[in-house]
């Protein structure tokens, strides 16, 4: 376990303290990770008469559903799945079957959040042909695409997707693949001791309820899971990207990307979702992860973009957990344990790469273009609002954009007949060593008469 001071860990200990009395939660138990290790973990409340640990046992919720997204991901990999795919071409009969698997992982569908039976978190749960065969064309409540709208049905039929494609149950298929490759032994779809009780807290009186315990059937994709905080630091180390074995780095990258947002009106969006996680947008800081809620539990799996450093929280309630508890441990850490910057060193650039360096103009609009030692290219703004992106290079001897406006676009040198640098083309706009450069090659040309009063 890689520690935090003391000063820091009395910090988390006592926010911990406080947001279990305050929210009167019969029992709480938080994590910290840092560089894919568990560094804090802590406890209050009892679960048994006892005080819970990093190794007890909590209902996670939906959090369950980043496991179902990495173990589709995976397939989509395989080349087994395509994230432009109708659902109908691999789970045929829904009433989104017009919908694709990246608008079911991203809450996009259309489909409605709930089934139609009784409350499907607190019922046993039948297979999937029942569950199929009680949809109808009114599930389908919006047009594919249009708009976020959260579906646990969708995460259902995600699953079945799973398991037609592993011929396995979904919960067989992330056992095999995720759970046993990551070393998460405590992570089941039913409870193994030790674990908490789920449990309701009377809103007037300091009582409590039990809650029911149950297979969701069908439904279990959208919430089965049980973990706990050491397994969950397992996860959380995987999702930030330590774990190329199970998934490739660009694809969790691409799950950490945003496709839709939480839009409501004349509120800012602070949260949206990307392929299986939610993302967060608070003042400028992002994170990724998930949160999860069962009758009886909540849980909260929050990563900080920047620094990956992450808090797991679970509690063995139907309500009362503070939206602000995860985001309060993250704060705590990096105001009493920050971050040293990254030693700065001198790395090996390739002559023609570092000829390329320097100012150039975009029209009369300056930027930057720096070299990497890995031969990428980045431009920066210098002031004047320019779009800026990264370009890692595309092996021909132009570059590809990885993020920002150019994204995805091709950036190449330009040369005279003699060899020498004309100008920059990316995606068309030319970037020249002066503004509007008139010995470059700039569509529409440049007025002869040159700069004037």
């Amino acid at each position: 376990m890689t520690s935090l001071d003391e000063t820091c860990r009395s910090r988390l200990d006592l926010r911990l303290a406080r947001e279990q009395a305050d929210s009167r939660l019969p029992s709480l138990v938080a994590g910290i990770v840092r560089d894919g290790e568990l560094s804090w973990s802590g406890s209050a409340g009892t679960v048994g008469g006892r005080a819970p640990n990093a190794d007890t046992q909590y209902r996670i919720g939906s959090i369950t559903k980043t496991f179902v997204a990495v173990t589709v991901l995976r397939l989509r990999d395989e080349g087994r799945v395509d994230l432009d795919d109708r659902v109908e071409d691999h789970v045929p009969g829904t009433p989104v079957g017009r919908a694709t698997v990246a608008q079911l992982l991203s809450h996009a569908s259309g489909l409605q959040a709930e089934t139609d039976g009784p409350w499907w978190e607190r019922s046993p749960g039948g297979p999937w042909s029942e569950l199929a065969g009680s949809m109808t064309p009114s599930w389908s409540r919006d047009r594919p695409g249009r708009r976020f709208h959260y579906s646990n049905v969708g995460y259902a039929v995600l699953g079945e997707l799973v398991a037609r494609h592993r011929a396995a149950p979904w919960h067989e298929a992330v056992r095999r693949e995720l759970l046993e490759p990551l070393g998460m032994r405590r992570t089941t779809t039913r409870p193994q001791t030790p674990h908490a009780a789920g449990l309701a807290v009377h809103p007037w009186a300091d009582v409590v309820l039990p809650e029911p315990e149950h297979d969701a059937g069908a439904m279990a994709p959208a919430g089965q899971l049980w973990s706990t905080v050491g397994d969950l630091a397992r996860w959380t180390g995987f999702l930030s990207g330590d774990g190329a074995h199970v998934l490739a780095a660009d694809t969790l990258a691409e799950m950490r990307r945003p496709l839709v947002v939480e839009d409501t009106p004349g509120d800012p969006w602070t949260g949206g979702y990307g392929l299986g996680l939610q993302v967060w947008n608070l003042d400028g800081r992002r994170s990724y992860g998930h949160s999860g809620s069962m009758p009886g539990f909540l849980a909260v799996l929050r990563v900080d973009a920047e620094c990956a450093d992450a808090a797991i929280v679970a509690a063995n309630s139907t309500t009362g957990l503070s939206a602000a508890f995860p985001t309060d441990l993250l704060d705590l850490v990096a105001e009493h344990a920050p971050r040293q910057p990254a030693v700065w060193q001198p790395a090996a650039v390739e002559a023609d790469l570092l000829a390329l360096t320097g100012a150039w103009f975009w029209g009369p609009t300056p930027v930057a273009v720096h070299a990497g030692a890995d031969g990428g290219l980045e431009l920066r703004d210098l002031g004047r609002r320019a779009r800026t992106s990264r370009f890692r290079p595309a092996g021909d001897g132009t570059w590809t954009g990885s993020d920002g406006y150019y994204a995805g676009e091709t950036l190449r040198v330009v040369r005279r007949a003699g060899g020498e640098v004309s100008h920059l083309d990316v995606a068309s706009f030319v970037l020249t060593r002066t503004p509007y450069d008139p010995l470059a090659d700039v569509p529409g040309g440049v007025d002869q008469g040159g700069w004037r009063a």
